[in-house]
């Protein structure tokens, strides 16, 4: 499965302390959660790391195909222009350079008119689940993904 044999190789090499969040989600505010495979009962959105020589939208666009399946077209995000700094979890900077401690992730979000089926990837996640905003922002393990949840509602219906 190329999806799974991309991941596996990137997997290897170090990562860039910079990330994406994306928020999938319907008009009514119903988000998409993934379940992550290292440790059961973590919710959250898409996230993950830029590669080299790739653009923010690139990263948003590829991560959400490989841990949904579901196909995005630049057009379709909505950059948000905000970022979040906070510190890697000591069990994952390893992955990263020598001395890196803070990531700084850039927030995207992307409507589907309705809750779309999902292909995990099964490396890195063990399921979905659609849930209104508020139980969704109860439901992840990251601040910075339940801060980004909690301004939806205000993100598509501005006073």
């Amino acid at each position: 499965h190329a999806r799974r044999r991309h991941r596996l190789s990137a997997r290897n090499r170090v990562k860039k302390p910079v990330s994406v969040l994306v928020l999938i989600h319907t008009p009514d505010i119903e988000v998409l959660l993934l379940e992550r495979a290292a440790h059961p009962g973590f919710w959250q959105s898409v996230t993950g790391s830029q590669e080299d020589g790739e653009s923010l939208l690139g990263t948003a666009i590829r991560e959400v195909a490989e841990e949904t399946g579901l196909a995005a077209k630049p057009e379709d995000l909505t950059d948000w222009g905000l970022t979040n700094r906070y510190e890697i979890f000591p069990e994952w900077r390893y992955r990263y350079p020598p001395g890196v401690t803070d990531n700084i992730e850039h927030v995207f979000s992307l409507v589907f008119p309705s809750p779309q089926p999902v292909s995990v990837a099964p490396c890195e996640h063990l399921g979905y689940r659609w849930l209104p905003w508020r139980e969704a922002a109860r439901a992840v393990f990251s601040w910075s993904n339940r801060d980004a949840i909690l301004m939806l509602p205000l993100r598509l219906n501005p006073a």
